[in-house]
């Protein structure tokens, strides 16, 4: 804080002597401040080009119409979207209340009055009418940059209000894409019940005719029905997260809950193999909150300026002209013109200390911003390092599970063959089947991770978040005056 202190008062002569000088605005111009981002993220395949895949709407890569329909249905019809693209207008609409004092304010005054109206000592009063009519002027004259610094502040909290917006868009199309592929993933559990279901009818029944027939125990019947009704029992609870998971995806299509078209089942083919992330760097242009938390930096280094401009005095200037007159229709004819010109000077001598406080506040709101700003960055860089890495071990792990799910399947055709040649008991079978079921719901949730880990990349990317209007474009601010 005293270290603070001192550069706060060390600057303020210097800047005041140069604003006056110059006609620039007190306080720091921004610039962005260094980051460490390193030349290529931990588990990347390749050596990648600074042109991303992800610049493209990552969802056409799985070639679903229905996906790209129900993407375009959330972007028009989410309240949140709707929301965020408000406050974006409003957030417009005070950048140009706070821009206008640039300009000279120009009004108006009347005034009508009767009464009684003393006109000197050796004169009686007299009553009568007393009319004023006049046109006014008032305009600051920004030296200091106060106005300008002010603007700069509500602009860049408008670019902020618009990365939020873009931030909506992302995590819009990101939960509508998981939420549909989470969908085909419980259908495809729902069906792999449901098939197992029936495997386990056919060993029961099989079970029951050798029972009949004196060749086998009551109790591999038994076993056989608990293994029947164990698979049984998950066809309801699926069908109760399919139904909920409808609803949540039909909130987020701006639908009342209810069913969702969709494709049959998981297609991995669309999945690309590898996905180029494009350089660390690009991150800082293209994810929304990287984005945004430098827009507040902006905003804070302008805030400084406002700070800063309050120690010196604003300078204004106002004209009055119009007439004034006892008849109305002689308010602007004959001697009555009344006219003004004023220039004003008004400065603070002292406030207690406030406004000091007041820049070292803002100096301080800005420092937070900034380490806001690199833990947003290392934050970013982390998920992009995450997103890269599960999607290449996903797919060794996908590999591994459909080797273990083809030798299940054999290794239930094998014994089903020696029980009913009597070379092995209905265990043997029974925990065949049993081993199967788990590994394919296991084989599917790969799947579906697979496709998510790709949702989860260009969603850490920032890509593919382009909404239907056109964004705001959000400049840097320039270094000079």
């Amino acid at each position: 804080m005293t270290g603070r202190g001192a550069r706060v008062r060390a600057s303020l002569g210097a800047l005041g002597l140069a604003a006056l000088a110059a006609g620039c605005a007190v306080g720091p111009d921004y610039q962005r401040p260094p980051t460490d981002t390193p030349t290529e993220y931990r588990d990347q395949m390749e050596a990648q080009e600074a042109a991303s895949f992800a610049d493209q709407p990552w969802w056409e890569v799985f070639n679903d119409a229905t996906l790209r329909d129900l993407i375009d249905e959330s972007l028009k019809n989410s309240y949140d979207l709707k929301t965020a693209a408000a406050r974006v207008e409003q957030a417009q609409h005070i950048v140009g209340v706070t821009r206008a004092p640039l300009f000279p304010s120009v009004g108006y005054e009347g005034s009508a009055a009767r009464g009684r109206f003393f006109t000197g000592p050796s004169f009686p009063s007299v009553t009568g009418n007393e009319f004023l009519g006049a046109f006014t002027l008032a305009w600051e004259i920004d030296v200091w940059g106060r106005i300008r610094r002010a603007t700069q502040e509500s602009e860049a909290q408008m670019y902020a209000t618009d990365d939020i917006k873009r931030g909506v868009v992302l995590s819009l199309v990101s939960n509508v894409a998981s939420a549909y592929f989470t969908l085909q993933e419980l259908d495809l559990e729902l069906e792999i019940s449901t098939r197992t279901v029936a495997s386990f009818e056919d060993t029961e029944q099989l079970f029951m005719r050798r029972f009949t027939g004196g060749v086998d125990s009551k109790l591999s019947v038994e076993r056989a029905k608990a293994a029947r009704a164990q698979a049984a029992a998950a066809v309801p609870s699926l069908q109760r997260q399919i139904a909920i998971e409808e609803n949540a995806l039909s909130v987020l299509l701006g639908r009342t809950p209810g069913p969702i078209t969709r494709q049959p089942l998981l297609t991995m083919n669309s999945v690309p193999p590898q996905t180029p992330p494009g350089l660390p760097s690009q991150l800082l242009e293209r994810r929304p909150d990287i984005l945004q938390a430098e827009q507040t930096m902006a905003a804070q280094s302008a805030a400084i300026g406002v700070a800063t401009a309050n120690f010196f005095p604003r300078i204004g200037l106002t004209t009055l002209y119009g007439g004034q007159s006892s008849d109305l229709e002689k308010v602007f004819q004959g001697p009555g013109s009344v006219w003004q010109i004023a220039g004003s000077l008004m400065g603070p001598l002292f406030q207690g200390g406030a406004l000091i406080e007041n820049l070292r506040a803002s100096d301080a709101q800005f420092d937070a911003a900034v380490q806001q700003y690199q833990q947003t960055v290392l934050t970013a860089l982390g998920e992009v390092s995450n997103a890269l890495i599960s999607q290449r071990r996903l797919e060794e792990e996908r590999v591994e599970q459909q080797q273990q799910v083809d030798a299940l399947r054999e290794s239930v055709r094998l014994a089903t063959l020696r029980y009913v040649g009597g070379l092995s008991t209905y265990y043997e079978v029974l925990e065949a089947q049993q081993q199967l079921f788990p590994a394919e719901l296991s084989l599917a949730e790969t799947d579906l991770n697979r496709l998510l880990a790709v949702v989860d990349l260009y969603r850490s990317l920032g890509g593919g978040w382009q909404a239907n209007d056109a964004p705001v474009d959000a400049p840097f601010w320039p270094t000079g005056p």
